[in-house]
């Protein structure tokens, strides 16, 4: 990371908290939690934003249209962490595999691969779609709910992992314990850490 880590004996009762908690579920502190324990505040605002957001969809699908969402703006971080939750969920690792390197061909609904898409002409420049990318999202049963779903997801994950990739975060070691090819085709931007 570009910036330093806070030793654990200088951590506010709040840091602490969060490292304890990402131990006690991970054996280790993420490398994100690091990051945005120098503002638990900001993370508090997060999660209640991304609970909101992901509460309100299809699990399934807030996942797929995160991993696209990730990938677009090359955020190994996350597309690590969101293909491992697709397999973990949803898909075999062949699946995730296909998901993320040729969604086509994936064997997935064609509604996800449309919302897949959608969520990568947000990242790209949201003021591009057009009402016919919703028209098209409409056609195969997406809601209008559905659509603002899909557009929240994908412009939150853009906040969440800008940050990270600013101030140089690399995902955390444990992903170099995922299959070559899948840990390949989810390393979009910054390397794994090696530690």
């Amino acid at each position: 990371m570009f910036i330093a880590d806070i030793p654990e004996e200088a951590a506010s009762p709040e840091m602490a908290a969060m490292f304890a908690a990402d131990r006690d579920h991970h054996g280790y502190v993420n490398n994100w939690t690091k990051v945005y324990a120098r503002r638990p505040d900001v993370l508090a605002a997060w999660s209640t934003l991304r609970e909101a957001i992901a509460g309100g969809m299809d699990q399934r699908r807030y996942e797929l249209v995160t991993l696209a969402a990730a990938q677009r703006m090359r955020s190994s971080y996350c597309a690590l962490a969101h293909g491992v939750g697709l397999m973990k969920h949803f898909y075999d690792a062949d699946t995730v595999l296909h998901l993320a390197s040729d969604r086509e061909n994936a064997g997935v609904d064609e509604v996800d691969v449309a919302a897949m898409r959608f969520a990568e002409k947000v990242v790209d420049d949201a003021s591009q779609i057009t009402q016919a990318d919703v028209d098209r999202l409409r056609e195969l049963g997406l809601s209008d709910d559905d659509v603002i779903d899909v557009a929240l997801a994908a412009a939150a994950r853009c906040f969440f992992s800008k940050v990270l990739d600013a101030v140089g975060t690399q995902p955390d070691s444990s992903y170099l314990n995922l299959d070559e090819k899948l840990r390949e085709v989810l390393t979009v931007g910054r390397p794994i850490s090696a530690v």
